[in-house]
């Protein structure tokens, strides 16, 4: 089944090119022209939502919190696409816990290919044989379905947060360099500046609480997964 795009956008003009392109790709695409209506077509269980900044009613920073906020969507991945492209824009985004934040004038292969990344691993989903896992004592990653848990508590991360976190964990005791992460998760052909990894890193600390420590922050390269501290 092809997967389901919502694209928020007040521009009719950029909201129908990227219509066009997507659905020319076998994408199913919603469209909504202000941040209110986003909310209302986010109900459908769009599989990715892509995000303008600058809408009337209610921006996109405030649709990003509400999809977040709600238990029901706040797995689903976003995209913003925005004509504020200065870094401190970029990090606030981030911080709100998109996935990944592009910037206009829109550049449609490029914008296809980042898309295509957003939703890699969506699909799979968890197998029969149950989610494969990787345990770091009672610090649990359940990779099928993206699931990170503390004993028996659930911790939500972005799908972003989750690969550079996986990622880390699956090289446990080496030194991973920032350019590493940032080919290995958003890929050689996709502009990320080194900020979006350390912003990442600082959310995902946030969310691991008492199991922060694992993950070390080598000075002027990168991160280290401790298995033990």
């Amino acid at each position: 089944m092809a997967s389901t795009i919502l694209i928020v956008d007040d521009e009719r003009d950029i909201l129908e090119l990227l219509k066009y392109n997507l659905e020319k790709e076998g994408y199913r695409v919603l469209t909504a022209h202000n941040g209110k209506e986003a909310l209302r077509v986010v109900k459908q269980h769009p599989d990715l939502v892509v995000l303008d900044v600058m809408m009337p009613e209610l921006d996109g920073w405030e649709v990003c919190k509400a999809i977040r906020k709600d238990p029901a969507t706040a797995k689903t991945p976003i995209v913003f696409l925005t004509a504020r492209d200065s870094e401190v824009d970029e990090v606030v985004g981030l911080e709100l816990g998109a996935d990944d934040y592009i910037t206009k004038p829109v550049k449609v292969r490029t914008f296809l290919a980042r898309v295509k990344r957003a939703l890699k691993g969506r699909a799979g989903g968890e197998s029969e044989e149950g989610p494969e896992l990787l345990k770091i004592g009672d610090l649990e990653i359940q990779i099928n379905n993206y699931v990170v848990r503390i004993g028996s508590r659930d911790i939500h991360l972005p799908k972003k947060e989750f690969e550079v976190l996986l990622f880390l964990a699956r090289h446990p005791e080496r030194v991973v360099s920032r350019e590493a992460l940032l080919n290995g998760i958003w890929g050689h052909d996709v502009y990320v500046v080194d900020r979006t990894i350390d912003v990442h890193v600082r959310k995902i600390r946030e969310k691991l609480g008492r199991h922060a420590h694992h993950i070390e922050t080598v000075k002027g390269v990168g991160y280290r997964f401790r298995k033990e501290v």
